[in-house]
């Protein structure tokens, strides 16, 4: 059992962060005895108060007594393990005093070093764990660190600790029995038909991509002939297209449901046309304003469901109205007949009130926290999490934008590069689990835009590292499964540690897995045993071979 001392105001971020490492705590009490503390700040306890001391803070203590202090910054950049791990609210570098741990990226001080001696162990880390898990989960990763999962190192560095002095320890990973990690396909449903532009931004703005764009990519070698080709076969269709004498090309739902094969994905649609909503300024641009509602494509987003898919609401203003989210809500939910539904807003549009007002609207999840132009992890974390405001809805975040990866105005990279960069967070879903959000928009894949080839790829990619390919709801569903576990002692010495399972899911999800990492048996091919588990499952601490469900 790990014990922590942290101040009251952090209270509820160290509830969060143990729902995202979900291992066997409790705040400390005096009268039990713990084989790990953490301690966040100052505190009147002894080094050898548990097998292992583990103290965070980003200035000097009571335990620093002895210790010199070599630098203090702001903000920084830690190494660990070849890793990097970015600190926003301040850290401070040791005297070597001890075994390094972490490396200041700037100075080269050491930032976190452990010191072991006649059973017990003390680890202290130059930075507040608590104040950094709240500005990633509020504030969130500027762009230049957005390809670091940096609250999951965070839980990477401290499972370490203890697992690297010897202490046994029981987690619920964030990652589905059976499975390697989670898949999940979304698409911002913007502009599901050209023919409902005509003489506005977005029609001339296709013909100027179409027709001037296509040219200038092939003349730099971005993309090849066949794009040019298509996109000025699609300008000259134009015409025929509003006369409906031939197909939209912007009505894709039908290839993306050919594309993913069935895969469960989500579509995210807009309920009311020609509103731009709210801005945090005031009133948004017009061209934020859509030129459908949701009810002009009933029969598609039918077709989407009986496929299996799930429809969310693509949001206006419920980001800062919960009575206009409400009203957002029931136009969808009126179509769709599913009242437990899921949003993300237009824009991306969020600030520090949204998830109350969008829980107070009724939406069980939200999926905007992502960025607009880049790729990566804004709140720092690969799982599904509860924004501090909320009391139920969860966070579901948002990795890779197909127009962040390809817009001019943001990163426009090639596809190569793109390959690379989205790989790299498929590969850190392989390492810690957790889920990989993916955004495609509708008309990604039609002219003039023509990714598709890449988004091929990429479900090619995610289909081979062996993910469960779950909507965004059934994603929230597993890690609300996750996040209901309880632990608890049992048996004549309490040496059994129960894990319990204390919601029921209404969407078909996989099993939980309970992982014991047990660093004093030795296995020659895995450092941890996973046993699969619905209900409850009984961990005996003394050995790893024996786990019943």
């Amino acid at each position: 059992m790990l014990g922590v001392i942290a101040n009251p105001t952090d209270h509820g971020v160290v509830r969060e962060f143990f729902e995202l490492f979900k291992t066997p705590w409790e705040f400390y009490r005096s009268d039990h005895r713990y084989e790990v503390l953490l301690c966040a700040g100052d505190a009147q306890l002894c080094r050898t108060a548990a097998k292992l001391v583990i103290i965070y803070a980003g200035s000097k203590t009571l335990f620093d007594a002895e210790v010199e202090i070599d630098s203090q910054r702001r903000s920084t950049i830690l190494s660990y393990k070849g890793g990097r791990i970015p600190i926003y609210k301040g850290s401070i570098t040791f005297r070597q005093n001890g075994f390094g741990i972490l490396t200041d990226e700037i100075s080269h001080g050491s930032a976190g070093y452990l010191q072991q001696s006649n059973g017990s162990a003390l680890a202290r880390i130059g930075y507040d764990l608590f104040r950094e898990v709240h500005t990633l989960l509020t504030v969130g990763q500027e762009p230049a660190n957005a390809s670091i999962p940096t609250l999951d190192m965070h839980i990477a560095l401290l499972r370490d600790l203890i697992i690297g002095c010897g202490v046994p320890l029981v987690e619920i990973p964030p990652i589905p029995d059976g499975y390697s990690f989670i898949a999940c396909l979304t698409h911002d449903v913007d502009h599901p038909a050209i023919r409902h532009h005509k003489w506005d931004h977005t029609m001339f703005g296709f013909l100027y991509r179409a027709v001037i764009g296509s040219l200038i990519a092939v003349a730099r070698q971005r993309v090849p002939v066949r794009h040019l080709l298509t996109n000025w076969a699609a300008a000259l269709r134009l015409p025929l297209v509003h006369l409906g004498l031939a197909k939209d090309f912007w009505h894709q739902f039908d290839r993306y449901l050919e594309i993913e094969k069935g895969l469960r994905s989500t579509f995210f649609v807009i309920p009311f046309k020609n509103c731009p909503g709210r801005s945090a300024a005031g009133q948004a641009p017009q061209i934020r304003a859509s030129s459908y509602a949701a009810r002009d494509i009933v029969d598609h987003l039918r077709r989407i469901v009986s496929a299996g898919c799930e429809v969310g609401l693509h949001g206006i203003n419920a980001w800062l109205d919960s009575s206009k989210g409400r009203e957002e809500l029931d136009e969808i939910a009126r179509i769709t007949g599913v009242q437990s539904l899921g949003v993300r807003m237009h824009w991306l549009y969020f600030d520090d009130h949204s998830p109350l007002a969008l829980e107070k609207a009724g939406f069980s999840y939200d999926s905007t926290m992502g960025y607009n132009e880049t790729v990566g992890y804004r709140a720092g974390t690969s799982q599904a999490f509860k924004p501090f405001q909320a009391t139920s809805l969860l966070e579901l975040p948002l990795h890779v934008m197909d127009t962040a990866l390809f817009f001019p105005s943001h990163l426009n990279l090639g596809a190569i590069e793109a390959g690379k960069l989205v790989s790299a967070v498929i590969e850190n879903a392989h390492r810690f689990g957790g889920v990989v959000t993916v955004n495609w928009h509708d008309r990604s894949i039609a002219p003039e835009r023509l990714w598709d080839r890449f988004y091929v790829d990429l479900v090619d990619e995610l289909r081979s590292r062996g993910p469960w390919f779950a909507t965004a709801r059934q994603a929230v569903s597993w890690f609300r499964r996750r996040r209901s576990v309880v632990f608890e002692r049992s048996g004549q010495d309490r040496e059994v540690i129960r894990a319990k399972v204390c919601l029921d899911s209404d969407d078909e999800v996989p099993a939980l897995r309970l992982r014991l990492h047990n660093p004093l048996e030795y296995h020659p091919s895995r450092s941890y045993v996973d046993a699969p588990f619905t209900d409850s499952i009984d961990v005996p601490l003394s050995a790893s071979s024996s786990v019943a469900s």
